[in-house]
């Protein structure tokens, strides 16, 4: 009887040990599946850090800026926190700014001034899944942005997101900052996080173009009235963004424009029939075009490659790898095609 009993007591022993350990593996099960249902965004995010990389990381989504360019709205200010800045013509030898936010630390820092929005920017907002910051639009902009659903932040539709200043004349002297953007998107409902890779492929070791040419000064001459230059400093390994052979400095910091990284893409440009006698310009992206990656002050040719207007463009090297980027901000300088790019 006493052996019967103890047979018992050991089958009870088991089967509450294979209950317990049942329980847990279903817990953990349960634990994998709620990850896999909320998506990639876990694997990514990780993946992203993983590359040791601060400029492009985490799954917070970008935001991204027009920021005006002509003479009355200068000097701006927050482009140095920008990850990246593309400056494309717009009208009248005129340029504009977009400049994409990726998670930075002062999300109050005053940034602008703003401006409207032209459609060819909408296609750098689309690669890098930003929400788009502008004050009005062109009539075609505003039909993109219908008719993409472009999430937007529109001072022609809200104030919250916006202030001017009284030190700069109207309507150069609209600002903003990350901070205010992000509470009206979250409560527009639009999502904050996002899982889009970087346009540029960033690592974290240094980058020297050991065969590239020497490029302390890159001159871009958009045209006779705007020629953009950069100038290398060694000492902090940075460029030094130049109009017209004056430096350019934050208008709240004073501190010098500055840059890790230059992409120069040649790009067809014409005059658009939209709102007439404005002179639009619009540029043909789509395709392979020619190009320069510069960075330590070197320079080497490549091709930047945009297969549909929400496609990232991918930036490949002359054996047709994509280019590995230094670590920092770049600026995106998408010049006419006839423009005599050189280097010093």
């Amino acid at each position: 009887m006493k052996n019967k009993g103890l047979i018992v007591i050991l089958i009870v022993v088991v089967i509450i040990l294979a209950i317990l350990v049942g329980t847990k593996l279903a817990g953990k099960g349960e634990k994998t599946n709620a990850n896999a249902e909320e998506g990639n965004n876990t694997s990514q995010v990780e993946e992203s850090k993983n590359t040791g990389t601060k400029t492009w990381s985490g799954n917070s989504r970008s935001i991204a800026v027009m920021i005006d360019n002509v003479g009355e709205a200068k000097p701006q200010t927050g482009l140095n926190d920008a990850a990246i800045v593309y400056e494309i013509t717009v009208e009248g030898g005129l340029t504009r700014l977009l400049a994409v936010f990726k998670d930075i630390k002062d999300k109050e820092e005053t940034i602008g001034p703003v401006r409207s929005a032209r459609p060819v920017f909408i296609d750098y907002v689309l690669e890098n899944d930003s929400i788009f910051v502008h004050f009005g639009y062109s009539k075609r902009a505003e039909e993109d942005i219908e008719k993409l659903k472009i999430n937007n932040v529109n001072g022609l539709v809200t104030d919250s997101a916006f202030w001017r200043t009284k030190e700069k004349k109207a309507p150069h002297n609209v600002l903003t900052n990350i901070k205010k953007v992000t509470e009206y998107a979250e409560k527009s409902k639009y999502s904050t996080t996002s899982n889009q890779k970087s346009v540029l492929k960033y690592v974290p070791e240094e980058i020297e173009l050991e065969n590239g040419q020497i490029a302390n000064t890159v001159n871009l001459p958009y045209t006779a009235s705007h020629k953009v230059s950069f100038k290398y400093n060694a000492e902090t390994k940075l460029y030094e963004r130049y109009v017209n052979g004056k430096v350019e400095k934050d208008w709240l910091s004073k501190e010098t424009r500055t840059t890790k990284n230059i992409i120069v893409t040649l790009a067809h440009n014409y005059t658009t029939d939209e709102d007439a006698g404005y002179g639009r310009q619009e540029i043909e992206n789509i395709g392979n075009l020619e190009g320069y990656y510069i960075t330590n002050g070197k320079a080497i040719k490549i091709t930047c490659s945009k297969s549909s207007r929400n496609a990232q463009t991918v930036y490949k090297d002359a054996n047709g790898k994509e280019i590995e980027v230094n670590d920092g901000n770049t600026y995106i300088q998408i010049v006419p095609i006839d423009t005599k790019v050189t280097f010093e």
